[in-house]
């Protein structure tokens, strides 16, 4: 299992920056998956702490549900628009994608279930210095960071 530890441990700088993407806003989005394999898009909290990424899912949700039949999720920070002018200031998006663990119910807050991230991958997109070229960032455990730009 690679935990988000896993990721800060072998990246430290790349972590730090697609965590502050998670963190700047309370809000994320999770992607599961059906029970007739479609997708589903659900808005959803996450947290690091002590290494790990974990979200809950309150009891009888339907993401709950897509999660214990099926763990593979992706998780998208909040995004927001450049701003005209000023797109070197931009700081991008990040998304994780992996296998969801149920970790138990959630302790401390409304009944629910409790899951903890294996991560597959993670994404920072965002623009170079002079804004001129979009550079996606992504990090697997197999190949570690790679990096690539376009127009």
């Amino acid at each position: 299992m690679t935990t988000w530890r896993d990721v800060e441990q072998a990246e430290p700088e790349f972590a730090a920056r697609v965590r502050a993407l998670f963190d700047a806003h309370k809000h994320k989005t999770i992607a599961t998956l059906r029970a007739d394999g479609g997708p589903r898009i659900s808005g959803i909290e996450a947290s690091f702490a002590d290494g790990d990424l974990t979200f809950g899912s309150m009891t009888h949700a339907l993401k709950g549900a897509d999660l214990r039949r099926d763990p593979r999720f992706s998780l998208h920070s909040a995004t927001v628009d450049p701003v005209e002018g000023a797109e070197a200031a931009w700081p991008g998006e990040a998304k994780l994608s992996g296998l969801a663990h149920h970790a138990g119910p959630i302790v401390g807050g409304p009944p629910g279930d409790l899951f903890r991230a294996d991560i597959v991958s993670v994404t920072h997109t965002h623009l170079n210095p002079e804004a001129t070229l979009l550079v996606v960032e992504w990090w697997t455990p197999a190949q570690g960071l790679r990096r690539r730009e376009r127009e």
